[in-house]
C-alpha cells in the first residue's frame, strides 16, 4: 500500500502554468502570553486550476488559517501565496478585499446568512455590495437559487430554511460573483449525514459545471476521498497523502 507523499512532491508534475495558487515558506505565530504559537512554519505547495483539494488535519492544525490567508482575509507572519501571478502580501486592504469579492467564493461552516433578510437578498448582497442595483442582481440571486434547488424558497428568511437550505442559500451566495476559487471551511461540519452528502454532492457539480479552483477543510474523511487530492497539515507541517492510507 503507498504511504504519504513526500512534501512538495507533487510540484515536480505541475508547471508554473498551471498552479493557480503558490504557496512559499508560509508561516504563521500567534502572541500567545510571553511566548510565541507557531501555527505552521515554511508551508509550500500548489493547487492546479479546477483541481478540487481536500485539506484536513486535526482541529487546531491550523486548517481556518490557512483558508483566510489563501483568500486575503489574513496574512501570513512569514512566506509568500501568489494567486497565478498576483502576490497577495502585496495587496493594499482595499484591494484585498476587492480581490475576495471578485475572485473568492467562501463558504463557512457556519452559514452567516442575515437573519432579517430573504434568502434571495442574502444571495444578492454581494453584488449588492459592489454597488450594483437590486435590479441589476435580482435575476441573478433567482438563478442562482434554481442552481441549488432552492427556487421555491426564494422569500423566505434564514429562519424559516433547514440547516441543508440555509448552506445552499451561501452557497450561492458565495458563487454569484462567478468567482474562480471556491474556498470551504468545514461546509458540511453542522449538518447531519444525510443532508451533509447531498451539499456535499452539491458542491461537486458546482465545482465541475463552473470549472472552480477548490479548497476544502473538512474531517470528514469520506468526503475527502472524492476530492481530487489530499492535503494534510500535521503538526505545523503539510504533506500530500494517498486516500488509501486514511483511516476509515
Amino acid at each position: 500500500m503507498p504511504g504519504p507523499l513526500l512534501p512538495g512532491a507533487y510540484l515536480l508534475h505541475l508547471t508554473t502554468q498551471q498552479a493557480i495558487f503558490r504557496v512559499e515558506g508560509l508561516k504563521k505565530v500567534f502572541r500567545s502570553g510571553q511566548s510565541d504559537l507557531v501555527l505552521f512554519d515554511n508551508l509550500s505547495f500548489q493547487i492546479a486550476q479546477g483541481e478540487m483539494v481536500a485539506l484536513v488535519g486535526e482541529s487546531g492544525a491550523g486548517k481556518s488559517t490557512l483558508l483566510h490567508i489563501l483568500g486575503a482575509l489574513d496574512r501570513a507572519s512569514a512566506g509568500d501565496v501568489y494567486c497565478a501571478h498576483l502576490r497577495l502580501s502585496s495587496l493594499s486592504e482595499n484591494d484585498a478585499a476587492d480581490f475576495r469579492n471578485r475572485e473568492v467564493g467562501f463558504v463557512w461552516q457556519f452559514h452567516y446568512l442575515l437573519p432579517e433578510f430573504t434568502a434571495l437578498e442574502n444571495v444578492a448582497m454581494p453584488l449588492l455590495l459592489r454597488g450594483s442595483s437590486w435590479g441589476e442582481v435580482e435575476g441573478a440571486a433567482t438563478q442562482w437559487l434554481r442552481e441549488v434547488g432552492l427556487g421555491e424558497r426564494v422569500h423566505h428568511r434564514s429562519g424559516e430554511l433547514s440547516g441543508g437550505e440555509q448552506q445552499r442559500v451561501a452557497l450561492a451566495r458565495a458563487l454569484i460573483t462567478k468567482p474562480k476559487f471556491l474556498l470551504a471551511d468545514e461546509p458540511t461540519g453542522d449538518l447531519d449525514n444525510r443532508t451533509a452528502d447531498a451539499v456535499f454532492a452539491l458542491i461537486s457539480r458546482l465545482h465541475r459545471d463552473y470549472q472552480l479552483t477548490s479548497l476544502i477543510a473538512t474531517h470528514n474523511l469520506f468526503f475527502a476521498r472524492r476530492c481530487d487530492r489530499i492535503l494534510r497539515l500535521n503538526r505545523g507541517q503539510i504533506e500530500e497523502v494517498h486516500s488509501e492510507t486514511l483511516p476509515q
